[in-house]
């Protein structure tokens, strides 16, 4: 049985502004009108495999469902990571789900992160299935790209004597410098290291036993203390937090004698910075791929997106320029590696702006804080058909709200009442209230809040479907 895993733990910081750490790149449409990790969900039409198994970061995890929800597709399992230990530790646990769900049989796990562009669907299926002798027989495959420029930014693989439709892998070569690349793209001996895997669950993790074998015990114990909440599988956090941290390349890839290489050759692409996902985009005749309301006048080879106003670039060349509701990037497209170094300074200013959008997603819809001042703040929230807010109080803010749009149910104290399009209420504060949408179209609401204090942790959480505990979220 093939058992595809899809990895979705990244935070994608590289592609700041649009990619932030509770909304990263995977979450995002950059290539389509499809998000990437459900791009890589697609991909997987006609392999005859069963659901996925998805490994992702807990603050992700309604994102994540409602994705999938949105392809009909119920995945084997969301196993939610309560902290980020590397790719060897994830998979480790998707074994182990996958196992769970298999019973007496050995799936074969096919590891895809879930940030990646495929534009061949059907070459990277036939190298799956070229792929799959070699797992059957206990090998563990890795799938090498064959490289079409001499990158600097990728790991390489030297590949050694056939194996059928494998090879044997003679070395992993850490990323080179420009030189060494160019020598590896003329020999014709080497690939881009991929990060995508196909090996059954068993074997994969007794190589882990043997090369990392405090890693698989910490694993082991952490699911198997696993709890079940809602769709999701939350992996003990007392357990794994002392799990070591490591990719499956050192782990396990780079000193098992069982490991083998597949090529590809399927237009893919990592999406690791914004001038690789120029790439990966169809540009016009000027090399410029435009997103959004975007005008420009003797511009060339530009990666220009607007998501909520319009962006006007002249005389730029090879630069990147993206806008978002709270933030501007400008960068040239042989800079834009160093965007995570923008990214960690705005956490060290404590700003928001790393982590979150002013729209901010939740499993009931979202909110955007479309103004603020001293003791006020304006948010439009959208609330999804058949949705719930959180029955809860605040100690320091009231608030009004207006209904712009579709039909309200509203908890106010003691009282339930509805209301409609151009009706509104007040919440004082300290009384508990709830808003829900009992409609079949999106309920679009404009709450103003007061106060002296507005912070998202002046939240009382008193009953809430979603399982969520504490303050946010």
């Amino acid at each position: 049985m093939l058992t595809p895993v899809i990895l979705s733990g990244g935070a994608g910081t590289r592609l700041w502004p649009l990619s932030r750490e509770l909304y990263p790149k995977q979450l995002l449409a950059l290539t389509g009108e499809r998000t990437m990790i459900q791009q890589t969900a697609l991909r997987l039409e006609g392999l005859a495999a069963s659901p996925p198994v998805v490994v992702c970061n807990e603050a992700h995890r309604f994102l994540v469902a409602e994705q999938l929800r949105q392809l009909h597709i119920e995945p084997q399992a969301i196993v939610l990571e309560p902290v980020g230990r590397n790719t060897a530790p994830a998979i480790a646990l998707a074994a182990h789900a996958a196992l769970k769900a298999a019973r007496d049989t050995d799936p074969l796990l096919l590891v895809l992160p879930a940030d990646h562009v495929i534009r061949d669907v059907a070459a990277f299926q036939k190298a799956v299935h070229a792929a799959l002798d070699a797992a059957g027989e206990g090998k563990l495959v890795t799938f090498g790209i064959v490289p079409t420029s001499p990158e600097t930014g990728y790991g390489y693989i030297e590949r050694g004597a056939p194996q059928g439709a494998a090879f044997e892998i003679a070395r992993f070569v850490e990323k080179p410098d420009a030189e060494r690349a160019r020598q590896f793209v003329a020999g014709g001996e080497y690939y881009w290291n991929s990060g995508m895997f196909l090996f059954g669950a068993r074997r994969y993790l007794e190589e882990l036993g043997r090369f990392a074998p405090e890693m698989a015990r910490v694993c082991a114990e952490a699911f198997a203390a696993a709890r079940s909440d809602l769709d999701f599988t939350r992996i003990d956090p007392k357990r794994f937090e002392v799990c070591p941290s490591d990719s499956i390349d050192y782990a396990v890839m780079e000193k098992t004698r069982e490991a083998v290489v597949v090529p590809l050759d399927a237009g893919w692409s990592d999406v690791g910075s914004w001038a690789a996902l120029h790439d990966a985009c169809e540009a016009d005749a000027h090399g410029n791929v435009a997103r959004g309301d975007v005008i420009c006048e003797d511009a060339e080879g530009c990666y220009l997106y607007g998501e909520s106003r319009l962006v006007a670039a002249v005389g730029l060349k090879d630069h990147v320029v993206v806008e978002t509701k709270d933030a501007v990037l400008v960068a040239p497209k042989d800079r834009v590696q160093d965007v995570k170094k923008l990214v960690q300074r705005l956490k060290e200013a404590g700003r928001y702006e790393h982590s979150l959008h002013r729209e901010v997603f939740r499993p009931w819809g979202s909110y955007d804080s479309i103004e603020n001042g001293s003791r006020f703040q304006v948010k439009r929230l959208k609330v999804k058909p058949g949705a719930v807010l959180s029955l809860q109080l605040h100690h320091h803010r009231a608030e009004h709200w207006v209904v712009v749009s579709g039909t309200a149910r509203i908890t106010r104290g003691e009282e339930v009442f509805l209301l409609e399009e151009n009706q509104s209420t007040y919440i004082p504060i300290g009384v508990r209230h709830r808003i829900e949408n009992p409609g079949k179209i999106a309920l679009h609401i404009i709450e103003i809040q007061s106060g002296s204090y507005l912070g998202e942790d002046d939240i009382v959480r008193l009953e809430d479907q979603y399982g969520r505990e504490g303050t946010t979220s």
